[in-house]
């Protein structure tokens, strides 16, 4: 797949000088060519598309659909998920550099982005099967289309531990059981990651 910034899928080379811990530290002149072009590109689009309506969208609590379309196209919104499954194919070095800009634009945007990308494709790439992946992984890489990852509850906040949704398997359907709040994309998402307290077989 041809993607909008031209980047090629690589690991991050590292780059900046080193403290005397060991751990490695980079300032913008450091980035590569590829992470400079993107963080260009990123900020243009923010500047452009996100600032002038960020206010907007906040003040009449929208859900900016067509920028998130927008990010959908250029590959933002599955810009980890590798080339092989459909996706961006850019490494973490990207992937903040991008959440960087676009949150800079705009914060519900940056949140957005994050979720379907950390929160619900990150699973789905590493825990779906092949037929799992057709329905629940390509719709939402680039075509603005959204997942969300559904944890909180009425009860216990963002205590996994505490969790008391239930999913119980009849035949080959998992019926669940419980109520989740706050779900980060929740009114827009298309599909869910569901955080269960136990599996009833």
């Amino acid at each position: 797949m041809q993607r909008t910034f031209g980047i090629a899928a690589r690991s991050a080379r590292n780059v900046g000088r080193r403290f005397s811990t060991g751990a490695p530290s980079a300032s913008f002149g450091a980035l590569s060519e590829e992470h400079n072009m993107l963080r260009e590109n990123v900020r243009s689009f923010a500047d452009n598309e996100l600032v002038p309506n960020a206010a907007k969208w906040d003040k009449e609590h929208l859900f900016p659909a067509d920028a998130i379309k927008q990010m959908g196209e250029m590959g933002l919104l599955s810009i980890a998920v590798p080339e092989e499954l459909g996706g961006t194919g850019m490494d973490n070095l990207a992937y903040s550099i991008a959440m960087e800009e676009i949150s800079r634009g705009c914060a519900s945007c940056g949140v957005i982005m994050s979720v379907n990308n950390s929160l619900y494709l990150d699973p789905v790439v590493k825990n779906a099967t092949p037929e799992q992946r057709e329905q629940f992984l390509d719709p939402f890489l680039h075509t603005g289309q959204v997942g969300c990852f559904a944890l909180s509850e009425p009860g216990n906040g963002s205590d996994a531990g505490a969790a008391s949704t239930k999913a119980e398997k009849k035949g080959d359907k998992y019926i669940l059981n419980g109520s989740k709040a706050w779900i980060t994309n929740g009114y827009e998402a298309g599909a869910a990651v569901v955080l269960v307290r136990n599996l009833c077989r």
